[in-house]
């Protein structure tokens, strides 16, 4: 008996980037080879997401509009999954384009490990004339050169089976950012594998100015510490207790990072200007991703003990 292909619904959330939109739709749209039974695009913007959306309605996809407000990313997401039909449920972002194969990369895949409760692949930069998105190219996106299962992968590139999704529930919607990271731990809490295909990329369009770059790691430096004090078993760069030799290597590790990563990270700069250049930048990335951890731990010590502050100003 030959088995029924799966069905494949793209979900997209959309914030006031109409011009990106049009591009991402367009590749999913016109651009692929083996298109979606369905797109969701939930947009929580302007009115010219929506006469972005309309204008691919019509065709032999069933492109939805789905209107929101806006909280953050795993809201939208919550919202737009409720109208999700397909076998399995691909997410990408308004600044992301996938290439004509992406729908039927992640369709094989998903019928050849049933094991991956969600798969993905690598991001890579559509704007790599820039040195800030160069730079963004190495340290924002995490990319192996083998397929392997890993610990977790981006939301602007996976898909999940939906028997899986109907399992886990929603997204978060208490955390800003680190959605996906939390996402896929519940995955592989529930005993499913997240699987990396080196086959399935994207087109990205990365940060481009660096003030932009370091407050986009400040914030996942945030979410990292808010989504590891939500799973303690969760694997982390430091320890969450000083209890054994190990903890204590893992903070001493942790710390000594700053110092060793930024020069790991900038020899993987093509050029030698380039590596000269941006390794004060890398610096300062690492310095913003743990400040963000330390900033949002120092925020949830004051919530926790409100009254200290009070008392410390009274006396």
């Amino acid at each position: 008996m030959i088995p029924t292909p799966l069905s494949c619904t793209v979900l997209i959330c959309t914030y006031n980037r109409a011009e990106l939109l049009g591009k991402c739709l367009h590749a999913l749209v016109v651009g692929s080879t083996e298109k979606p039974e369905q797109i969701v695009v939930v947009n929580g913007g302007d009115d010219r997401a929506d006469q972005t959306v309309k204008a691919f309605m019509g065709s032999e996809i069933d492109v939805q509009l789905v209107r929101t407000a806006n909280r953050n990313l795993a809201a939208s997401r919550n919202v737009g999954l409720s109208y999700c039909k397909g076998d399995i449920v691909a997410m990408t972002d308004d600044d992301a384009e996938v290439p004509p194969d992406w729908v039927g990369l992640h369709k094989r895949a998903h019928e050849e490990h049933h094991e991956a409760g969600a798969i993905g692949g690598f991001v890579e930069g559509s704007n790599l004339d820039s040195l800030i998105c160069r730079v963004a190219e190495i340290v924002t996106f995490p990319r192996w050169p083998a397929a392997r299962y890993v610990r977790t992968l981006p939301g602007v590139n996976i898909s999940y089976k939906r028997s899986v999704l109907s399992r886990i529930g929603l997204q978060d919607e208490a955390l800003f950012r680190g959605e996906d990271v939390d996402y896929n731990w519940r995955v592989k809490r529930a005993g499913y594998e997240i699987y990396f295909d080196p086959k399935i990329g994207v087109s990205h369009a990365h940060r481009t100015t660096l003030r932009g770059l370091l407050n986009q790691h400040f914030m996942y430096g945030r979410a990292y510490y808010l989504v590891r004090r939500k799973w303690p078993d969760m694997y982390c760069i430091y320890p969450h207790q000083l209890r054994t030799v190990r903890d204590v290597c893992k903070l001493v590790n942790s710390v000594a990072s700053i110092c060793y990563q930024p020069i790991l990270s900038a020899f993987r700069m093509r050029s030698h200007v380039d590596k000269v250049i941006a390794l004060p930048i890398f610096f300062g990335l690492g310095l913003s991703w743990k400040g963000g951890m330390l900033c949002e731990m120092l925020i949830q010590l004051q919530s926790r003990h409100p009254r200290s502050r009070e008392s410390g100003m009274q006396a």
